[in-house]
């Protein structure tokens, strides 16, 4: 194992037995923003919370939500079951919010264009939503910082750059600078108002500084990033500036540098990566710790520690985006621009122990790391959160964490966006559940589909057609917590390429080491429907080991072919996802296809009906007397209705030919998976793909996280016990 393997696996502490003995952070609660509509608006609309801050007594979170143009207020006075508190309409776009006492203030967005930029600093009442007073900033503000006194409050004002025009590329005036502004006791001194000039300190674009994030340390100093700048600034209470530097580059290896390839290849690099900086944070008087997103020009995907005299004191180089790769939260999309995309950064101290939380937008996770050397921080922890994470507030006095998620996907049919509560608990981390770490190689996975047992206790896993030049069968070892993919097959053809048009959702062993493979399959797209067989080391012969479907089913195809594969003495049986063009409503074939006579045929699966969307089968196990079912809708968070296991007689399961008339088998409930889906305080994932039945009838779930691709990447894979055990 390599030096660098090493240093990965015993940095990221993920455990139960490391775990045990310490404090772990573990979500709690997932809060649906759209909840803090008030009755009777459009829950259809877009709702984002993007910065967000917690009251001096802890009890109230407030976030800025662009979209409506609000700030958004919840109640967590029990943390575990967070409850709304409405919307304030702001009158313009929020960018950012700090909270002193009960007091939020809100930098709002009130621009008429790029060139004629401008915004206001509110102070507003969180506990009443009344307005207490506004300052008129004279630019376009984005982040938005207090002292730790309370006293005054920093404000960049970014005036950002048309992307547009010029390729995006800056200069592009009116240039951007500071304002600080002391508090009073009715919420602002606008008298107070100074504006500090950052122009001529950065090498690029010296005359058009756009500043993105700020933060104060317990001096009073100021630090702002100039992201498009690449470059830092120091500044005084008193609005001198104490030093500047640039914020460097790096050089980047064993990166995926290519985009939309479907593959995860970890062998390429980039020379000079301009670091670009978004969030900072202090970690004491000294050290301040920056999220390298990039902008136009950089990103260097990872976090790093400067010294504000200019020196880097900690860069974090690739292991941060590695650690993340082996949990499955590599977003393969982005590959050939940031990356994971270090957006967020902020610090916390808990039980005595300084925090820096990394918030990676784009794999929406969160890294936790003890900086109690700065110079040499350990990464405890990645923690799961909703898709797109943008800020985050720290809650030390009740051991709360806190993350606001700006995606909504409410257009593409997706989950909503979601803060999200955790808290440091005397427990061992429950996430992540899958991981390649201690691997000899750094495999990254994603998009797991089909799932079977082998008689030694491990299970296999496909990745479906989003690793489209990358079909593997990963081997894990379900008896370590969490599980571990020890070892990954690549599926290939003769030659020794990838094997192409593959739409892989189900696996299942052929009793001589090797396994059959169900395509679901796309014909719009030239995809099979199709049955595969390769060998234990993933070859698969042409024509002999490919297995097209009959003309029977081929006349009547849908585009939701098979979703699961499973072998009975010499017969193989295919669950087809949703119905095709001669079933009857809420009826899907089960497929039977004999190895031997190579004879067709089908029996009927009578499935729910939707309530919303649509309801169909991902997977099919058989063990013992029976066959079990996933049965599963294709809704999020709290639409979700139906995620559930069934199983199926065996003297049930009596094929009959295709064309005709199919006998419709009966079904018993096992287990409803809600409750699974929602015990480490997320919301509901909408596709439980995979099932594997270990000999003693221990049953293992997974979810497929499609690729982290409009996603937040999370993956969940748990055991609901002994199948045989548990029945309605």
């Amino acid at each position: 194992m390599s030096a660098r393997f090493i240093c990965l696996t015993s940095a990221l502490a993920l455990t139960a037995v490391q775990a045990s003995a310490e404090m772990n952070f573990n979500r709690i609660a997932s809060f649906p923003v759209i909840k803090n509509m008030a009755a009777g608006e459009d829950s259809e609309r877009e709702s984002s919370p993007e910065i967000i801050d917690a009251t001096a007594d802890g009890m109230t979170l407030a976030y800025t939500d662009s979209p409506l143009g609000a700030l958004g207020l919840i109640d967590i006075s029990d943390p575990s079951n967070p409850a709304p508190k409405g919307n304030i309409d702001l009158g313009g776009e929020p960018t950012s919010v700090a909270i002193v006492g009960s007091t939020a203030y809100v930098g709002v967005n009130t621009s008429e264009s790029y060139t004629a930029p401008s915004g206001l600093l509110k102070a507003i009442d969180t506990a009443t939503g009344a307005e207490q007073a506004a300052c008129d900033l004279g630019g376009q503000p984005d982040s938005i910082a207090k002292s730790k006194d309370g006293a005054f409050i920093a404000v960049a004002i970014e005036n950002e750059r048309d992307e547009d025009l010029n390729d995006g590329l800056i200069p592009q005036l009116p240039a951007g600078n500071l304002v600080l502004i002391n508090t009073a006791k009715d919420g602002l001194d606008c008298a107070s108002l100074k504006m500090v000039s950052l122009t001529g300190l950065a090498d690029i674009a010296p005359n058009d500084p756009e500043p993105e994030y700020v933060s104060i340390n317990s001096l009073g100093e100021t630090v702002v990033t100039l992201q498009e700048n690449n470059h830092l600034v120091v500044i005084s209470k008193d609005g001198t500036v104490l030093n500047h530097f640039s914020a460097g580059a790096v050089d980047l290896e064993n990166i995926d540098a290519t985009d939309e390839r479907g593959a995860l290849i970890f062998t390429e690099s980039q020379k000079g990566r301009k670091r670009e900086p978004d969030a900072v944070t202090w970690i004491d008087d000294n050290h301040f710790a920056t999220a390298n997103e990039g902008d136009y020009e950089g990103g260097s995907r990872g976090w790093t520690i400067f010294n504000k005299n200019g020196t880097v004191v900690y860069e974090s180089g690739t292991d941060f985006e590695h650690a993340i790769v082996q949990i499955g939260h590599y977003p393969d999309k982005r590959s050939d621009s940031k990356g994971v995309e270090p957006e967020s950064v902020t610090f916390g101290e808990f039980n005595g122990t300084p925090y820096v939380f990394v918030g990676a937008e784009r794999a929406s996770v969160v890294g936790v790391y003890d900086v109690t050397d700065p110079a040499k921080p350990v990464l405890k922890q990645l923690l799961p959160s909703g898709v797109g994470p943008e800020g985050y507030a720290v809650i030390p006095e009740r051991n709360l964490l806190i993350s606001a998620n700006e995606k909504d996907l409410i257009e593409d049919k997706g989950p909503r966006a979601h803060v999200m509560m955790y808290e440091f608990q005397n427990a061992a981390p429950s996430y992540p559940h899958l991981t390649s770490e201690g691997a000899d190689e750094l495999i990254g996975w994603g998009a797991i589909s089909g799932m079977v047992a082998d008689d030694d206790g491990m299970i296999y896993a496909v990745n479906d057609s989003f690793y489209g030049f990358q079909p593997s069968i990963f081997k894990i070892d379900p008896s370590q917590t969490p599980a571990r993919i020890v070892d990954v097959i690549r599926i290939h053809r003769q030659n020794g390429q990838p094997a192409q048009k593959l739409d892989l959702e189900g696996i299942t062993l052929d009793g001589k080491g090797g396994f059959y493979l169900a395509s679901e399959g796309r014909t719009d797209r030239v995809v099979p429907h199709a049955i595969y067989h390769v060998n234990k080391d993933g070859l698969l012969k042409a024509k002999k080991g490919e297995i097209g479907l009959p003309a029977e089913l081929m006349s009547v195809e849908k585009r939701f072919g098979f979703e699961g594969i499973t072998k009975v003495g010499d017969t193989l049986w295919m669950a087809i996802q949703r119905e095709w063009k001669d079933d009857p409503a809420n009826h899907v074939k089960l497929v039977a296809y004999n190895l031997e006579t190579q004879e067709w045929g089908a029996v009927h699966y009578p499935k729910a009906e939707p309530t919303k969307g649509w309801v169909g089968l991902s997977e099919i196990q058989a063990h013992g007397e029976y066959f079990y079912v996933i049965e599963r809708d294709n809704q999020h968070d709290d639409r979700a209705v139906t995620k559930k296991v069934y199983r199926i007689p065996a003297a049930d399961m009596v094929p009959a030919a295709l064309g005709g008339d199919l006998p419709v088998v009966s079904k018993e409930l096992v287990r409803d998976l809600l409750p699974d889906l929602t015990s480490t305080g997320g919301y509901v994932l909408d596709k439980i793909e995979g099932m594997a039945i270990l000999n003693d009838g221990t049953a293992f779930i997974s979810t497929d996280n499609d690729g982290v691709d409009d996603s937040s990447g999370e993956t969940m894979f748990f055991s609901i016990g002994k199948v045989n055990d548990q029945h309605s």
